[in-house]
Formats: structure tokens, sequence, C-alpha cells
């Protein structure tokens, strides 16, 4: 018999391994999810299938249409800006409580971290790995990584319109440019230059959401009454 610890263990493995599909957009905004395709390609049962599509429905990340079906979400703008809050509220007050001696170690790591940056600006999805790793090694900086997990956990739709923003909007050398001067103001003291450059480059994405949206509508919440309905293939209406 599965022990119920074994049980939550494969229930949140699954979680994290479709939330971290529909984040890089293997399962796109409005694209619908099939239980018995992911169990095949995860190697698991449909148990856990369910129970990872609760949490992210919990999350906001899918919606269940009864006798429509499984999708997931598009991306809303409401929930982008509400994270997005969050996000600053957090980064900028760990900014501000940053105070020498660095820690070595830390400031090693992000050394590293931006010179990986530079050498794969074109591979989106490691980039998008480093971005993360950079801003929770600010936070680690100031002695604030444990926060870190808290801020994640709530920026899902902020972290699809980001992906977006960087697949769709040739920026990431600008990002790139971004992070190596909140790091030189960061570590020279001067704070309030960096918290101007990390406020500035974290709002970028408000620009990336109207851009990619005015191509490409149907990712976006648009009606809050629509749905997708039954044809040849699925629609949103």
């Amino acid at each position: 018999m599965v022990s119920r610890s074994m049980g939550q263990t494969e229930r949140h493995k699954v979680y994290r391994g479709i939330r971290a599909q529909i984040i890089g957009l293997d399962l796109p905004p409005g694209g619908a999810i099939s239980e018995n395709e992911l169990a095949r390609t995860l190697g698991v049962s449909r148990t856990p299938i369910r129970e990872a599509v609760l949490l992210l429905t919990e999350e906001g990340l899918v919606e269940v249409f009864p006798k429509v079906g499984t999708f997931v979400s598009r991306v809303d703008p409401s929930r982008v800006a509400e994270a997005q809050f969050l996000r600053e509220a957090v980064e900028l007050a760990s900014l501000r409580t940053l105070e020498p001696p660095y820690d070595e170690k830390a400031l090693q790591m992000l050394r590293q971290n931006l010179e990986e940056q530079a050498r794969i600006s074109e591979d989106v999805r490691a980039f998008f790995a480093l971005d993360e790793e950079f801003h929770r090694g600010l936070m680690a900086l100031a002695g604030h990584d444990s926060s870190w997990s808290t801020v994640a956990g709530a920026k899902g739709h902020l972290d699809r319109a980001r992906m977006l923003g960087i697949q769709e909007v040739p920026r990431v050398d600008t990002f790139v440019d971004d992070h190596r001067a909140i790091f030189r103001a960061a570590v020279d003291g001067d704070l309030a230059e960096a918290e101007r450059l990390l406020a500035s480059h974290l709002r970028v994405v408000f620009d990336d959401v109207e851009e990619i949206r005015s191509r490409s509508p149907e990712l976006f919440v648009g009606d809050a009454s629509a749905r997708p309905v039954r044809r040849p293939t699925y629609v949103w209406e």
C-alpha cells in the first residue's frame, strides 16, 4: 500500500511538473488539458493528475468547465498586476536592508549568474531560470532568501506574462544589462539607485503584456464570462 506521505509527494511532484509546463507555455494559455495525455507523458495514474489539476485550479492556472473540459487559464492582466505589486514590494523591501559586509559566497554566485546570462541570452528557458535565480540571489544577499518562496508561489500569471515577453519581445540583452546595473549599484552601496533600477526593470512586464495582447488577445482574459465551447476544435466565446 502507498503511504499517505508518498502519495502527497507524488501529487506535488506531478503538480510541479504540470505547473512548469504551464509557466513555460508548453501548455499554452487557453489550451485544452488531457488528463489521459498528461498521465501518459508523466508516467503516473490519473489520480495524481486530478489532484494536481485541483491545486492548479485553486491557483488560477487551470479552469474546469463542466461538460466541456479542463483548460489552461488565459493570462489575467489583473492577476499579473497583483503579483507584480507583491513581488516589487518584497524585492524592494529586501534591497533596502542590504548592508556590508556582504557574504562573499552570495556575491560570487551573483557574479557567476550574470556571466551565464550573457552566454545564454538566446536560450529563452535557460535565461528565465537564471533571471529567477538572480532575483532570488539578491534577496539572499540581503538575508531574505526564505521569503522568495512566498513570492514565487504567488506569481503564476506574472511568470507566464514574463515568459511570453521574453519569447515575443526582444529584450533579453536589455534585461542582462539591467541586472548588471542593479547588482553594481547594490554592491556599491547606492541603494536608492538600485531601487530605482529594480523597480523600472520589474515593471517592463506591463509594457510586454500590452504589446503581446494587441497581437494575440486570445492568450489573455477578456470577457470574464467567456468560456470554451465544443466545435470541431475547442474555441473561446
